[in-house]
C-alpha cells in the first residue's frame, strides 16, 4: 500500500528570498532536498497553487502545498527473520546482530539478510533509503546496530554520523600483545589490487581508530575500540597495518598463528575461530525525536567470551 502525503506551509520571514528547494527542505524536514526537488520537478510540490522550478525564488508569506505518493525506495523482498531487538519505539530499532548474517542484499546475498527481515518486521521501512539502516556491521561481526523507522529519524542519524556525534564503541581480540593504546589516524580506500579489499591509501578517505588494551595475554590482547569515523572494514584494516591483525580475520588477518608451547585447548580454539573476533558493544546517539541521549550495550557473544576464558587459561 502506498503512503499518500498532503502537506501545506507559509513561507517564513527568516527564509524570504531563498531557492524554493531549500525553504522546502526547512519546511519539510521529513524528507531530503533530492526526493524535494523530484517532486518540485513533478508539480507535486507547488507554490500558491502552481508549479515553480527548484531555482526559482520564494518570499515570506507564499504558500507551499505538497500533495505526493511515498514510492518505495528498497524492492527487496520482506521475508520472516529472527531480529534481536534490544530497543523499539516508533523511531528507531535498536537490534544486536549474530554473527554470520549478511545486513543488506548484495551478489550472491539477495534473500536470507538482515534488510529482508526488517522489511517483514516493519513493512513502512520499504519507503526509507535502505530500509532505515542506517551503519552496517560486516557479515561475520556481531552487535549493535540502529535503524531509523520513519525518514526524519533516518535524516537525523546519517547527519549525527556524519557529525561523529554517534558513540560507536567495540571489542576485539587481536593478534600480539601491545604494549598500550593508542590511535590510528590512517587513510583508507580500495586495495589497489584486490577490489574487494580495503586498504590504507594515500588519497583515501580520512579514517580515525582509537584503541586501548583491557587485558593481555602470552600472545594476543583484549582490546576496546572506539570509531570517529565509520570506513569499510576500518577496524580490521587499521589494526593489520599496525601489525595486531584480528583474532581469525579470514580478509586481513593473514595465516593462522598458534603461539609456541601453547596448550593444545587453545590451538583448537584457534583453529575453529572462523570470523574476525570483533563485537559492536556499545552504541549511543541523540534520539532524532526527543534529542535525549541514549545508549546501549550489548554483553559479548559465547564464542569470544569462550576464546577469551581459553586464553586467560593458557598460562
Amino acid at each position: 500500500m502506498t503512503t499518500k502525503i498532503k502537506m501545506q506551509a507559509v513561507v517564513p520571514e527568516a527564509l524570504s528570498g531563498n531557492r524554493l528547494d531549500q525553504v522546502a527542505a526547512s519546511v519539510f524536514p521529513d524528507y531530503s532536498r533530492g526526493r524535494l526537488q523530484t517532486w518540485i520537478k513533478d508539480g507535486a510540490l507547488q507554490v500558491n497553487g502552481a508549479p515553480w522550478r527548484s531555482k526559482d525564488k520564494v518570499h515570506e508569506g507564499d504558500s507551499l502545498s505538497l500533495e505526493a505518493e511515498l514510492v518505495a525506495e528498497e524492492t527487496h523482498e520482506a521475508e520472516p527473520g529472527e531480529l534481536n531487538i534490544v530497543y523499539e519505539d516508533e523511531d528507531v530499532i535498536v537490534l544486536n546482530k549474530p554473527t554470520n548474517t549478511v545486513v543488506h542484499p548484495a551478489v550472491g546475498n539477495r534473500t536470507g539478510t538482515l534488510l529482508n527481515a526488517l522489511l517483514h518486521h516493519c513493512p513502512q521501512l520499504k519507503e526509507i533509503p535502505r530500509a532505515g539502516i542506517v551503519h552496517r556491521l560486516d557479515k561475520d561481526t556481531t552487535g549493535l546496530m540502529v535503524v531509523a523507522k520513519n525518514l526524519l529519524s533516518h535524516r537525523i542519524l546519517v547527519k549525527q554520523l556524519q557529525k561523529r556525534d554517534v558513540e560507536r564503541e567495540y571489542e576485539a581480540i587481536v593478534i600480539g600483545v601491545m604494549t598500550a593504546g593508542g590511535i590510528v589516524d590512517l587513510p583508507l580506500g580500495r586495495h589497489p589490487v584486490q577490489r574487494q579489499k580495503r586498504a590504507v591509501v594515500e588519497g583515501g578517505k580520512e579514517s580515525v581508530t582509537h584503541y586501548r588494551v583491557i587485558s593481555r595475554y602470552r600472545a594476543h590482547t583484549h582490546i576496546t575500540v572506539k570509531l570517529e569515523t565509520g570506513r569499510t572494514h576500518q577496524i580490521r584494516v587499521h589494526m593489520s597495518h599496525i601489525r595486531y591483525p584480528l583474532v581469525g580475520d579470514p580478509t586481513y588477518g593473514g595465516r593462522l598463528q598458534i603461539p609456541k608451547a601453547c596448550s593444545g585447548e587453545l590451538a583448537k580454539e584457534l583453529k575453529a575461530f572462523k570470523r574476525q573476533a570483533l563485537h559492536a558493544r556499545k552504541l549511543g546517539f541523540s534520539h532524532p525525536r526527543t534529542g535525549e541521549p541514549c545508549s546501549w550495550e550489548a554483553p559479548l557473544p559465547e564464542d569470544m567470551v569462550h576464546l577469551l576464558t581459553v586464553l586467560q587459561n593458557d598460562i
